[in-house]
């Protein structure tokens, strides 16, 4: 069974100061609640190809989430499909443009749910939570890409 989870925010940055941020894969965990991102080969991961690996969680609660970047269309796009044991699947973001200063990210999950029935019956258990932690996630990142705009505002006027 295929769960869906999609959540929209608003951004006050161009779309390219979003994507920039966004795609910082290692600076994710600045933003995305609990998690640490790699980038497995050293590079930037700014690529299709490019395989990536999360951890979200706290010590012994956390969960390896390997991925590879199927669909790099900056600075509108990225698909990445999860490849673990637990989470698998594919998670989208998009960012819209919704003016010259203003941006929407769409964030969007579709996962293939792991433990069969288990998996199934959980669901409605654990989407509020996963819900709850990327609509926070959002938000924190909303507020650092508004920052990071702001600060190159100011740097460009003196």
């Amino acid at each position: 069974m295929t769960a869906e989870l999609t959540l929209t925010v608003d951004v006050a940055a161009p779309a390219g100061v979003v994507w920039d941020v966004v795609t910082d894969w290692p600076a994710q965990g600045e933003w995305m609640l609990a998690t640490r991102v790699t980038v497995d080969d050293g590079t930037d991961g700014r690529r299709s190809g490019t395989a990536l690996t999360a951890v979200t969680g706290v010590g012994p609660l956390s969960v390896r989430d390997p991925m590879v970047i199927t669909e790099w269309d900056p600075p509108r796009r990225c698909v990445v499909r999860h490849t673990g044991s637990v989470v698998r699947g594919s998670g989208v973001f998009e960012v819209v443009p919704l003016g010259p200063e203003r941006a929407r990210i769409v964030w969007s999950e579709l996962l293939d749910l792991p433990f069969g029935v288990l998996g199934r019956g959980g669901w409605p258990l654990v989407r509020p939570a996963l819900r709850a932690g990327v609509a926070r996630s959002l938000r924190a990142v909303a507020r650092r890409c508004a920052e990071r705009h702001r600060g190159e505002g100011r740097g460009a006027d003196g």
